[in-house]
């Protein structure tokens, strides 16, 4: 049972295109309510699904982990399909690292990604320490919600399961791992000043996902929480017009046509900046085929020659020890001398080699000159 007003799922029902919005980490759909009912009122069907373990109390959330979460987002995002032609996904916090997921995983099925604040990892000490701490507390107290405006209404729960918030960890190194997988064009927007996810968060997505289109926004008076906050509007209209540009196919996604087209016009950049003057007899690509076609003979270096010194010095080496672990393991002695034998042919083989290797390096540095 639901303990928090509008944490109950969201399903807008509007035209053939659909948007599935995901909520935060102990969120709830209230906590983007503003956010929905704004882009449906622009003719989008919205659906804001309660995903597992929140909205009722935090103990809930502790008995889930991010796999149910997914299950979540994946059973709406399919819900949505079969009642539209055409779905967009969008995140807020932790809602944006599932979101990244769905596109990872499901990519071809969705026509882009819009992620407001998104959080694919933390930085802060304290979070090295949770998989420790799970074992010991069941929960901490949770911050003061992040909203400059102030007055915001109850969105989520006031304690962080400790439980969950560990496999929130978990999440994020699989979506950060495989960013590179997310080809779909990108809305992100982020707040400078976000107490609860760092801006470093979006911009690692920006330079490792393979968008071939992102359009970034900045928000400069609202914090975590925008959807609640003073630049709503702002975050309804941008999100509003992505959507449009991206249904109008002013944003496409790079498809196996586009690459090769791009292959093809690198090289003839390329060609492009050859010497092709017909003044000359032969082109640089003539020089190129003359040159395949000559005969290429292998290097044949000579080995060097190993004197008489180099085999005694390997044979003392190998020989020395090779007579220990004889003497050692079957106890044979020569003419009952004991190990020694083995000892001075290793030494002798070491001294030896030292002599050649000083030879050596005067032989290297002799200018030629008579003394």
């Amino acid at each position: 049972m639901a303990l928090i007003a509008n944490s109950e799922s969201l399903y807008l029902s509007g035209g053939k295109t659909g948007v599935l919005l995901l909520h935060g980490f102990t969120g709830s759909p209230a906590s983007i309510l503003p956010w929905a009912q704004g882009i449906h009122e622009a003719g989008y069907t919205v659906s804001v699904p309660r995903i597992a373990g929140h909205g009722t109390a935090w103990q809930d959330l502790n008995h889930t982990n991010w796999e149910a979460w997914y299950d979540s987002a994946e059973s709406a995002l399919l819900s949505l399909k079969a009642n539209c032609d055409r779905v967009f996904v969008a995140g807020f916090s932790v809602g944006g690292a599932l979101a990244l997921k769905l596109a990872q995983i499901r990519g071809s099925e969705i026509e882009g990604l819009l992620l407001l604040n998104p959080s694919i990892f933390d930085e802060r000490q304290f979070f090295k320490l949770v998989p420790l701490l799970k074992h010991i507390l069941p929960s901490i107290k949770s911050g003061v919600s992040d909203v400059a405006k102030g007055d915001a209404p109850l969105h989520g729960y006031g304690r962080i399961p400790l439980k969950a918030l560990d496999s929130v960890r978990n999440l994020w190194k699989v979506v950060e791992r495989d960013l590179y997988l997310v080809d779909l064009p990108l809305l992100i927007g982020y707040s400078i000043n976000d107490h609860v996810v760092s801006p470093n968060c979006s911009h690692t997505i920006i330079d490792n996902v393979t968008s071939p289109s992102i359009r970034e926004i900045i928000f400069e008076r609202s914090f975590h929480n925008v959807a609640l906050d003073y630049e709503v509007e702002d975050l309804i209209a941008e999100s509003v017009e992505y959507i449009q540009d991206v249904l109008s196919g002013e944003f496409e996604r790079t498809n196996e046509s586009d690459e090769n087209e791009l292959i093809d016009a690198e090289f003839d950049s390329i060609v492009s900046q050859l010497s092709l003057d017909e003044s000359h007899p032969t082109t640089y690509l003539d020089e190129l085929d003359a040159r395949g076609e000559e005969h290429f003979e292998h290097p044949n270096p000579k080995l060097p020659e190993v004197d008489q010194s180099a085999r005694i010095a390997l044979f003392s080496l190998l020989g020395g020890p090779a007579y220990l672990l004889l003497e050692y393991t079957t106890g044979f002695s020569f003419f009952g001398t004991g190990p020694w034998p083995g000892v001075l042919l290793f030494i002798g083989g070491v001294v030896l080699s030292i002599m050649r290797l000083a030879r050596n390096e005067d032989d290297e540095f002799d200018d030629g000159a008579a003394v």
